[in-house]
């Protein structure tokens, strides 16, 4: 029976996607360290090591043995680890072969391997998603480059933006990240063959040629050095992922507000029954939001464990390797459920731009007093147009009414901005976007740039 929301029959596919479940499974996992056996077999046969024959027979064996998994899941409880249980069995599978699997190896090497594997196969998927994404962004904020809205800031209506922009701040994120998967791979994607205190003891000299050898069989990196106790690399695949969804909780929390009742700017695709309340017949909640910062909540979490799970103590640590089974595919699950919610989500995000232009006229001009500030200062001094404007927005505070039409009624500021229709037209949020527009044509054509040829 199901026990947590990843294998669950209900929840799973709302924490994790299928794609990225096959990944962290048991039969994938296994079969990433009979991938790492066998490819260490063949790389001692290049050496001479290992004879040639017996190297293709593990070889065959890895990828045709009938595992007895109640067998290695009772032997595992036992060990503690699954690999000494697994290389019985791929042993008597290579026949007269067997006498050579696992030679010179220890238990991690080939977890560590095979975990790494994994690893890269999960931020392959990972990097897809943001791509996809941030295609879907660039298309947003593209479309509402000129859009104008409340900006704000304490919650409170700041000055007017546009919503592309502030797609725009989204979709620089996604860009960085892209550029963190890439260059991150090489720190990460380390094989790991060094034996029982790493020193490679067990097979002396040509050592590290035959790791080398190894890493290249499975097209990973060859460490400097032993990481067996250091995990920053590991650490720093759950430490990113933390980033993504980081960046895909303010995503979501940003939507949420502006889907709530009293702000009415977005609302997540229509699908029929999606957000549906048992109870109110209205409701329209959003869910693939709430999804994504729950993932962000619960892969900070991971990464926090991770990082104290780089404290290892001597050669080989006592239990903070352990973290890594439980944060390791949990952190990669709930991205790839964060990913999968924001492409649907903003792939038919509805905007209601008559909602964002009404929310500007809230303050009654309020959100553009800085504007007619800025605009009198050349003629009135700063101090004196801030002066000037604060009377008259503490008049349309505390009296109502709109702030043009009080500041239409005097003098300095009419003479200042030459005229009453100027006085309006400063008063007019949309003519107050700043470089909105010019920056989300930066944001674009850096983003354009940076995609691969």
């Amino acid at each position: 029976m199901a026990s947590t929301v990843f294998d669950s029959a209900l929840f799973r596919d709302m924490f994790g996607t299928g794609e990225m479940r096959a990944v962290f499974t048991d039969e994938a996992l296994v079969g990433r360290y009979l991938e790492a056996e066998a490819a260490l077999a063949r790389a001692q046969a290049r050496v001479g090591v290992v004879p040639k024959d017996a190297a293709a027979a593990i070889d065959t064996a890895s990828q045709t043995i009938k595992l007895d998994f109640d067998k290695l899941r009772h032997e595992t409880e036992i060990v503690g680890y699954p690999i000494l249980p697994l290389v019985h069995q791929l042993a008597e599978a290579a026949g007269e072969a067997g006498r050579y699997v696992h030679w010179g190896a220890t238990t991690q090497d080939i977890m560590d391997t095979a975990n790494v594997l994994q690893i890269r196969a999960a931020l392959d998927i990972v990097a897809r998603d943001l791509k996809d994404l941030r295609e879907i962004l660039a298309d947003l904020a593209r479309k509402h480059r000129d859009t104008p809205m409340a900006g704000r800031t304490h919650l409170q209506q700041a000055l007017p933006v546009t919503f592309g922009y502030k797609v725009a701040i989204w979709l620089s994120s996604i860009d960085r990240h892209i550029e963190r998967v890439d260059q991150a791979r090489p720190r990460i994607l380390l094989g790991e063959f060094s034996g029982a205190a790493g020193t490679l003891a067990s097979v002396g000299e040509g050592g590290l040629e035959m790791q080398r050898l190894f890493c290249e069989e499975l097209g990973l990196h060859q460490p400097s050095i032993t990481w067996h106790v250091a995990r920053d690399g590991i650490a720093e695949a759950v430490t990113l992922l933390g980033l993504v969804t980081g960046t895909l909780g303010k995503i979501a929390t940003d939507v949420m507000l502006m889907c709530a009742t009293e702000f009415g700017e977005l609302s997540e695709p229509f699908v029929h029954g999606r957000g549906a309340s048992s109870t109110m017949p209205q409701k329209r909640n959003p869910i693939s939001s709430e999804l994504m910062l729950a993932a962000a909540k619960a892969v900070r979490q991971h990464v926090a464990t991770m990082l104290d799970g780089m404290i290892h103590d001597f050669e080989r640590a006592t239990g903070p390797w352990h973290l890594e089974w439980v944060s390791l595919p949990e952190s990669f699950l709930l991205t790839a459920s964060s990913l999968a919610n924001a492409k649907f989500m903003l792939a038919g995000l509805v905007v209601h731009e008559s909602c964002m232009r009404a929310n500007l006229g809230l303050t009654h001009g309020l959100i553009v007093a800085e504007a007619v500030m800025m605009a009198a200062a050349p003629r009135l001094g700063r101090q004196r147009a801030h002066d000037v404007v604060y009377d008259a927005c503490r008049k349309a505070i505390e009296g109502g009414g709109d702030l043009a039409d009080i500041l239409s009624a005097v003098p300095d500021i009419v003479d200042a901005l030459g005229g009453v229709e100027a006085v309006r037209r400063h008063c007019d949020p949309a003519n107050y976007l700043g470089l909105s527009g010019q920056m989300v044509d930066r944001v674009l054509r850096l983003s354009s740039t940076a995609r691969p040829v």
